[in-house]
């Protein structure tokens, strides 16, 4: 090899040198930048010129310098899709987690009097009825009380509805979100395959669609793919969301039921297409548990639930999660029992809540009427068939429906009980007991006495009083048999079945709270291990910046060494 041609393997060894302090200093520069990957140089033997000859082995060959190969993201893909994935399914348990939080909130009424308070005091009212069931001032205690308790049990419910409302906005605005990201995918994808398409490599742009990757995974579940382009094409729960070419993710959209206003997010692109199967158990081993959407639509709900949707019997293949949860099969052949309303924090809390409201109203209301009453305490409407003659005086009932009298007139001039119409679908509301339906009859508002109509101010035609109608009022609220919904088998009084039902959702809340801070643990050690491989270290950098500033330097001095032989052996031949 030529003294000139040594010149040049001097020369590679420079201007890689200083390539490889301009990636050091790029690195050092960004280390607090987030998201930012560590890169670093990859450097190679530039081709081999090779020498007259041959070798014993191979031929004889001389080096011409040192190239700059590439430089590489430093980051681990096995641990960016753990990451992403668990992230997800870390939001989805936070969002359950915060809804049981603004649930109990709800039900422990922080401003005003508590639901509980009034069931109480409605208890108590009833007891001092029991004493003394002809006094118009015990009577007047208990319609009161009555009413106060009807007024916290509207509260309670509307604020479930209005939280209701609150999920499904935040429904509506994560689908937004989720466009945008896949917007600014396309628009990486775009910019990286355009950069390559030279000889520079796009990793500060990669570091910057990672990212947003990162950030999809918190609302659903992802896959995705680099092609040989660098573009990256994802899934958004198992449908093609971006893909290469595109200038635009596929669409994701929302179909707005007209009756609630609910969402339901389905793929614009792909002609209506729900994002989520509701027909899947929610679990980590089919990876049906991830995501912030998907958990804001399963809290949610579909519908304002009332008593109706706690017991629906088990569910068929292809039945909606919503009506009827997930059944499980015991390998002795028996099933487990699912409510209704299994996978919605949300619809479980509102149908317990208001089937014990219907309990409390119908035992009430059918006891004063002197009619038998069936209360199961799981959903079940009151059964009896009343009717009345023609000419008859008819009892009137304390809590009134907003939709129907209780008692319809028939052609021949009697009377007939309006049944609840819970069997058709959608179940007829106007008919039923339900905290949404309900109203203090105004007759006794203004005439306490006329409980128990027509045996008025409780006394019979004969002057006697009609203690039994106090007494079974009294036995209503203390009796043990009532259940907070299918699952449970404890049996409760009407004031401990709140009690239940509101520790039930602290249970599910620290449950929750638990399998959230264990989602959020995980992520975060993964994520401490992304950062050890793909983290700016600054001490290793100070370190590569003195090798390569050496190596420059001997680069340099060979240079200088070459240069001086040279300038010798001239001015040799010159003399």
């Amino acid at each position: 090899m030529s003294l000139f041609s040594s010149l040049y393997t001097g020369q590679s060894g420079i201007q890689t040198s200083q390539n490889a302090l301009n990636t050091t200093a790029h690195n050092l520069s960004n280390i607090e930048t987030q998201g930012y990957v560590r890169q670093q140089v990859l450097q190679d033997d530039r081709v081999y010129n090779p020498l007259m000859g041959q070798a014993a082995v191979a031929k004889m060959q001389s080096g011409i310098g040192v190239e700059y190969a590439k430089v590489r993201q430093v980051r681990d893909d096995f641990l960016d899709t753990s990451y992403r994935k668990e992230i997800g399914r870390a939001s989805f348990y936070d969002t359950y987690y915060e809804a049981t939080n603004e649930i109990d909130t709800f039900l422990g009424e922080l401003t005003g009097s508590s639901f509980k308070s009034s069931l109480s005091k409605l208890w108590t009212s009833v007891e001092e009825l029991k004493k003394d069931p002809a006094s118009a001032v015990t009577e007047g205690q208990f319609v009161s009380c009555a009413a106060e308790f009807l007024e916290r049990a509207q509260a309670v419910y509307d604020g479930l509805k209005d939280y209701q409302d609150n999920l499904n906005a935040q429904v509506k605005d994560i689908v937004d979100t989720i466009n945008e990201l896949g917007q600014q995918v396309c628009k990486y994808n775009d910019m990286i395959t355009r950069v390559e398409v030279g000889s520079e490599e796009a990793n500060d742009i990669r570091d910057a669609r990672n990212l947003i990757l990162d950030e999809l995974g918190k609302y659903g579940n992802i896959t995705y793919e680099e092609d040989p382009t660098g573009s990256v094409d994802v899934q958004f729960e198992g449908v093609t969301f971006v893909t290469r070419g595109r200038q635009r993710p596929f669409e994701m959209g929302v179909e707005t039921d007209d009756a609630t206003g609910f969402h339901t997010p389905v793929w614009l692109s792909y002609n209506g297409m729900e994002v989520f199967n509701c027909n899947q158990e929610i679990s980590s081993k089919n990876n049906t548990n991830i995501g912030q959407l998907k958990s804001l639509v399963l809290a949610r709900g579909d519908r304002r639930a009332n008593y109706t949707d706690l017991a629906k019997g088990y569910p068929q293949p292809g039945d909606d999660i919503y009506n009827y949860g997930t059944d499980h099969l015991n390998p002795d052949g028996t099933h487990d029992k699912r409510m209704a309303t299994a996978n919605s924090i949300l619809l479980n809390t509102m149908a317990e809540f208001d089937s014990l409201v219907h309990g409390v109203v119908t035992q009430v209301n059918n006891i004063l009427a002197g009619e038998d009453t069936v209360y199961s305490g799981q959903g079940g409407a009151d059964v009896h068939n009343a009717a009345y003659a023609a000419g008859t005086e008819l009892p009137k009932e304390l809590f009134v429906r907003l939709g129907s009298e209780r008692y319809e007139k028939q052609t021949d001039g009697s009377y007939k009980y309006i049944q609840e119409d819970t069997s058709s679908s959608p179940a007829d509301t106007n008919t039923m007991y339900t905290v949404a339906n309900l109203k203090i009859n105004p007759e006794l508002l203004k005439e306490p006495t006329l409980l128990g109509y027509p045996d008025a101010n409780f006394t019979k035609p004969d002057q006697s009083v009609d203690q039994t109608k106090a007494d079974k009022l009294a036995e209503a609220f203390s009796t043990q048999g009532y259940y907070l919904n299918p699952n449970v088998t404890k049996k409760s009084n009407f004031v401990d079945l709140y009690s239940d039902m509101v520790a039930s959702v602290a249970t599910a809340g620290y449950i929750y709270k638990s399998i959230s801070e264990s989602q959020n643990a995980t992520a975060r050690e993964i994520d401490n291990s992304r950062q050890q491989i793909m983290g700016v270290s600054s001490n290793e950098e100070l370190q590569n910046m003195i090798k390569f500033q050496n190596a420059f330097n001997a680069a340099s001095r060979y240079i200088n060494a070459v240069n001086d032989m040279i300038d010798n052996i001239i001015n040799r031949l010159g003399g």
